[in-house]
């Protein structure tokens, strides 16, 4: 069964109308590990058919964002655009709107009425870079942009920010910087790596640097090559070979850290936590190659109101496979799917449960 770490009220809420945080986790039986559960999501899980209308926004120093809209024009239970109750996606590191976790969790959204959004971060989008800036997971700059700009086009729709690995690493420093006045109803953060600098040093371990770390760092490399016009001024990454040496040669350089250390610090959200003030579940496996167990923040969670944390014995990180064939649907998306359905169906019953009397959406973001 998976641990479900949060105060009674909270857990009270979910069990009734998030019943998938009770049920066992029964992974692929041949997904024997959390590497291969790793793994085989990337190489087998379907992809579905999600149309998006692309919005490139502007932003305050002169770059731009590009955000993928599906609309759900033709919603049955939300007719009125106006009122639409709006996901907002972030993916993980390298990610785009066109992952397959990000298209199953848009399907997941639109098929109960909802309207999503996927904000893809500077650079990782297909759009131009237009200044030497990309993003880091600490720099919540763009992410508050985006929030505001929902906002304002939607100003009377629900809104809930759910980020993957890295996306939800920057939601939940978005929340802890904005607290109450973050503009979201709700978050959901699935696969997050909990303590940077720990994860680092996991994925330098010999088998997850050769299955992973190498991969990661030549898709940065690759995107960055990409925009080499725009950065070859500013950073030199032409030889890093570890997420580590990207970060040192680039992300820390490129935000002003003095040190990659003080980077990765500011970055991770097990350090933030007590200052986010909405709702937020937060989906984890314990065999995570990216996200060491020891690094879950489960004492803290225990004494906040607001937080619950969900661990799975296995999943992997971003796996969470099910089911012999495990193409279509699993235990992540269904989570996702009730969650959002729950946050959106029975908002009033959320704050009660976790001791929230203001509507934390009636203050508008900075």
């Amino acid at each position: 069964m998976p641990v479900l770490v949060c105060s009674d009220g909270f857990r009270v809420f979910l069990e009734q109308h998030c019943p998938v945080v009770a049920e066992r986790f029964i992974p692929t039986p041949w997904c024997w590990g959390g590497r291969v559960q790793t793994l085989a999501r990337v190489l087998i899980k379907s992809s579905p058919s999600v149309s998006y209308r692309n919005e490139l926004i502007r932003t305050v120093d002169g770059g731009q964002i590009s955000l993928d809209w599906v609309d759900n024009v033709d919603s049955v239970s939300y007719p009125d655009s106006i009122s639409r109750p709006t996901v907002l996606l972030l993916p993980g590191l390298t990610g785009n709107s066109r992952q397959t976790y990000v298209l199953h969790a848009v399907r997941q959204a639109t098929r109960r009425g909802y309207r999503a959004v996927v904000f893809n971060n500077r650079g990782f989008g297909g759009e131009d870079l237009l200044t030497p800036l990309t993003f880091s997971a600490a720099d919540t700059s763009d992410l508050e942009h985006v929030v505001l700009h929902v906002r304002e086009k939607f100003p009377q729709a629900p809104l809930l920010g759910a980020g993957v690995s890295l996306g939800g690493m920057l939601l939940l420093n978005y929340l802890a910087r904005k607290g109450s006045e973050a503009g979201l109803l709700a978050g959901l953060t699935m696969s997050v790596s909990w303590d940077t600098l720990e994860s680092c040093a996991s994925l330098e371990q010999p088998i997850n640097r050769l299955l992973f770390n190498r991969h990661l760092t030549g898709n940065l490399r690759r995107t960055i090559t990409r925009h080499r016009k725009m950065l070859e001024s500013v950073v030199d990454v032409d030889h890093s070979r570890t997420l580590r040496e990207f970060d040192e040669r680039y992300t820390s350089v490129m935000f002003g850290y003095k040190t990659c250390q003080d980077y990765y610090r500011d970055a991770s959200p097990c350090y933030k936590l007590p200052r986010t003030t909405i709702p937020v579940l937060c989906l984890n496996a314990a065999d995570d190659p990216f996200s060491p167990e020891h690094t879950i923040p489960m004492a803290e969670a225990q004494r906040l109101p607001n937080v619950a944390l969900l661990v799975t014995a296995r999943g992997g990180h971003i796996g969470f496979l099910e089911g012999l064939f495990p193409r279509g649907e699993g235990y992540m998306d269904r989570l996702f799917g009730q969650f959002v359905q729950a946050v959106f169906e029975h908002p009033q019953d959320l704050r009660g449960a976790c001791g929230i009397t203001d509507d934390p959406t009636d203050t508008q973001t900075d």
